[in-house]
């Protein structure tokens, strides 16, 4: 059996600044599920989700000379990456075109393959953190992160102003930060 192999935050940026195999394999150990889970969370087709993890790991590789750690943790800059990319690919017109393309008894396959995924933001406890937050901060981000919309569409889709889905998103993020801090 092979050891899993990790390291800390700091041995990993080290390590992916300076390009050391090592480093993304043992990011790819650690944070590979994690990441995984939210890009599912956005694309809901397992093999699309593994060709963005993939991408998102090649950018992580490609970028890694600019993670600030000032600005915020390696995992949340890796989880924004994973999100975008996700949205992105949703986004893209080959994506949409393929989408509409499928045969129904792709649908119900997908469908069901979806309901036996353990790698859910419950199971890795986001959905749990966002128990602590008001039911108008909470709905807003399910719509921003979970279902990617874009801030003017969850507006347009809440029937308020863009300017409050902005507030509530970020006295949100405000009020998760503190649980990671």
């Amino acid at each position: 059996m092979k050891k899993r192999l990790t390291l800390s935050e700091e041995e990993l940026v080290t390590g992916l600044k300076q390009r050391q195999k090592l480093a993304i394999e043992a990011l790819y150990n650690m944070y590979s599920a994690a990441l995984n889970g939210i890009i599912l969370r956005i694309i809901h087709s397992e093999e699309e989700a593994s060709d963005v993890l993939q991408e998102v790991f090649l950018k992580i590789w490609n970028n890694a000379s600019n993670y600030d750690p000032k600005k915020g943790r390696l995992f949340t800059w890796m989880a924004n990456i994973a999100r975008n990319m996700a949205i992105d690919r949703l986004r893209s017109k080959s994506y949409r075109n393929e989408i509409k393309n499928q045969e129904l008894n792709d649908s119900v396959n997908t469908i069901d393959e979806l309901r036996s995924i353990s790698l859910s933001p419950e199971h890795i406890g986001i959905k749990d953190l966002l128990i602590n937050l008001k039911p108008e901060q909470k709905i807003v981000v399910d719509l921003i992160y979970f279902q990617g919309l874009k801030q003017s569409e969850a507006a347009e889709k809440l029937n308020i102003p863009l300017g409050t889905v902005k507030t509530r998103l970020r006295m949100a993020i405000m009020e998760l930060r503190r649980f990671f801090n």
